[in-house]
């Protein structure tokens, strides 16, 4: 059964659909609407787009960089800073989890003919500096030369830790190594570390940060570094096809994703803390609450039937995306009302589908 398709069909009967598959699903507010409809726009392939130069020196600011750069996606900014830092046979090191390693298409090895490296995760999501320095290879024409380390933050939902970010730049200065973030969610970490956003961005050299996530613009992202490498980075967008002309209609609603995001961050964390311990109740599901640090959870079926109750969900108007573990992901269009509703349709379900004593019969 297709979830959304199932979703949909439920809708129609007027079933409220709630989708808790990812943050990428918010919807553009009354204000957003109102602020595209008017945005005063140009071509900003020529740097003549008012709205987009305005959010891109916003964000610098912000951010505490030279310069930045709206981009299409969030995938579409990492493969430009890959690109930007590195050369064709060049490499990069990252996670073994890392987005811009495992879910961008491999576009900085295709499109860009840099070798990713992958390390390991650890399991609060950060690389182990020591094996990356084992990873780092020597001055010699048999290896690609490694340029760059590449972390994420948030990672999975978790949170590197500002004391190990810092560790992680003097790891790059010792080591002649540029230091970027996919920073997606980096809002996100900066709630949580009760910190400013700039206590994080001000140990990298350059920065991703997707607006269309929990920050609610319908799209882009912003790619953030010094004049010089936003200048590169120009150029690889205009070359990949990412150049827009009237952008400043996504940019104003991305500007106030930008300002006004930020400040409603908390509630989504505070949802997802309250799934997780609604979910810790439920016998068929196995989950570590403490483990929820931001907006995602992650919770096992001990039953195997986490495919079955994405399907049972999705006829009643809900959407989850299923896998071992199953994730869930709180944002503006969930309140604590829908957390409510699906808990108490996960245990409706497992009513239904009780937990098997012998696991061989399970299907």
């Amino acid at each position: 059964m297709n979830d959304l398709k199932a979703a949909i069909d439920a809708g129609k009967q007027n079933v409220l659909i709630v989708d808790f598959r990812s943050d990428t699903v918010t919807r553009p507010t009354a204000e957003m609407r109102e602020a595209m409809a008017s945005a005063e726009v140009g071509d900003d392939v020529y740097g003549d787009d008012p709205t987009v130069n305005s959010l891109q020196a916003y964000a610098a600011k912000r951010l505490g960089f030279e310069s930045a750069l709206f981009t299409a996606t969030g995938t579409q900014a990492n493969l430009l800073a890959i690109m930007s830092h590195c050369g064709r046979g060049d490499e990069y090191l990252c996670g073994q989890s890392a987005h811009n390693y495992r879910y961008e298409g491999g576009g900085a090895a295709v499109l860009g003919s840099v070798q990713p490296q992958p390390i390991e995760n650890e399991p609060d999501g950060s690389i182990n500096l020591e094996k990356a320095k084992a990873a780092i290879k020597a001055d010699d024409f048999h290896f690609a030369p490694t340029r760059l380390l590449s972390l994420e933050n948030t990672i999975g939902g978790k949170v590197l830790s500002l004391d190990y970010q810092r560790q992680a730049r003097a790891f790059c200065e010792d080591h002649n190594l540029l230091l970027h973030l996919d920073g997606a969610r980096v809002f996100n970490a900066a709630v949580r570390s009760d910190c400013d956003v700039t206590d994080i961005t001000r140990h990298y050299d350059s920065v991703s940060v997707c607006l269309s996530k929990g920050l609610g613009a319908p799209v882009g992202s912003l790619l953030l570094g010094s004049e010089a490498f936003i200048k590169r980075a120009t150029r690889l967008r205009k070359m990949v096809g990412g150049g827009m002309r009237q952008a400043g209609i996504l940019a104003a609603a991305g500007r106030i994703a930008l300002e006004k995001g930020p400040q409603r961050l908390s509630e989504d964390h505070e949802n997802a803390e309250y799934l997780s311990a609604g979910l810790a109740e439920i016998p068929q599901l196995e989950i570590n609450p403490a483990s929820t640090q931001t907006n995602i959870v992650y919770a096992h079926c001990r039953s195997g039937r986490a495919a079955q109750l994405r399907d049972y969900l999705a006829d009643q108007g809900i959407l989850i995306t299923a896998g071992d573990p199953i994730r869930f992901v709180t944002h503006r269009d969930v309140n604590g009302q829908d957390v409510d509703r699906l808990l108490e349709t996960i245990r409706r379900f497992y009513e239904r589908y009780p937990i098997r004593r012998d696991p061989g019969a399970l299907k």
